[in-house]
């Protein structure tokens, strides 16, 4: 049996589409960025040089476009790091700069082809 405290609440999950067509399914605490439920769970191609500081374009994603609105827009440092990017498209986001909340449980997120 397991002993854990039950708190009620289900982490958020979030969908990383992979250049092989597989999905992978992450939990995700509130409050960590997609590139860190990324790295700890091991999502090819998410490698995330600058651990976060959005200092490289490493941890580049293509927001789903349903889900574009709920992340938020770039800020001009992501903007700017994007620049070093390749495919960048309409919904292409750093996913250190993406905060996970409760509103982004089922987020949908692809990890471009040239990260891997």
């Amino acid at each position: 049996m397991d002993n854990a405290p039950d708190t009620g609440r289900n982490m958020p999950k979030i969908t990383f589409r992979l250049a092989d067509g597989k999905e992978q399914v992450v939990e995700a605490q509130e409050n960590q960025s997609v590139m860190e439920a990324a790295v700890q769970n091991n999502v090819p191609g998410i490698v995330a040089e600058c651990t976060g500081a959005c200092a490289c374009a490493t941890c580049h994603v293509y927001v789903d476009k349903e889900w574009a609105d709920k992340t938020g827009t770039s800020s001009d440092m992501e903007e700017d790091m994007l620049d070093f990017a390749v495919d960048v498209q309409e919904t292409s986001r750093l996913s250190c700069q993406i905060k996970v909340t409760d509103e982004l449980d089922g987020l949908v997120v692809t990890v471009p082809k040239s990260q891997y």
